[in-house]
């Protein structure tokens, strides 16, 4: 008996919830029809830019670039790899498209470890300005103790490397594919700060 007082109070009250929406959205639908009966109609849309030599580049000046990994996925999966890099990098990306940066982030080992870079970003596709490659070259820290080897030329315990990648960005948004050796891919995602 009880739930049955319950069903038909709430059926009451969700039936009066709906009404009251309903009588507001047939009122905003209202007001807005009017108003756009009065106003004078809009101009068409301006253009969008043509592509090629008279495109506007979405990038024309130098800006600073944070980004941080989404995903991680391993050619070869181990029990023992760490798929959160917790990548933290930042990248200064020059009007000419070189760009220099650093990273902090957990290898695959989950070990804190630096790059340092330099690169060079190309944009090769006139029709989609926001599309890029990406290679950068720099110096590894962190691989130690029984994972050292495990990047080539680390006797040391800096190693240099070769990351290649492949994006698409926008006015305040990137995101990019990124290899990292022979080992796997990461999906990192980041914003641009002037």
């Amino acid at each position: 008996m009880q739930k049955t007082k319950l069903k038909t109070a709430w059926r009451a009250g969700g039936t009066a919830c709906l009404a009251r929406w309903t009588a507001m959205a047939v009122f905003a639908a209202t007001l807005f029809a009017g108003a756009g009966a009065s106003a004078q109609p809009s101009p068409p849309p301006a253009p969008l830019p043509s592509v090629g030599e008279d495109a506007v580049p979405i990038r024309s000046t130098s800006r600073w670039y944070f980004q941080t990994s989404a995903y991680t996925q391993h050619f070869d999966p181990s029990p023992e790899h760490n798929n959160a890099q917790r990548l933290i990098n930042v990248e200064w990306q020059g009007e000419d498209q070189w760009i220099w940066g650093g990273a902090l982030f957990y290898n695959s080992f989950d070990q804190a470890c630096q790059y340092v870079y330099g690169g060079y970003l190309w944009r090769p596709f006139d029709r989609w300005q926001g599309a890029y490659v990406k290679l950068t070259g720099g110096l590894v820290h962190g691989y130690r103790d029984e994972y050292q080897d495990k990047i080539p030329f680390n006797g040391l315990g800096i190693a240099p490397a070769l990351l290649p990648s492949v994006g698409i960005s926008g006015k305040r948004f990137a995101t990019e594919l990124v290899v990292f050796g022979t080992s796997g891919l990461m999906w990192n995602v980041g914003f641009f700060f002037k």
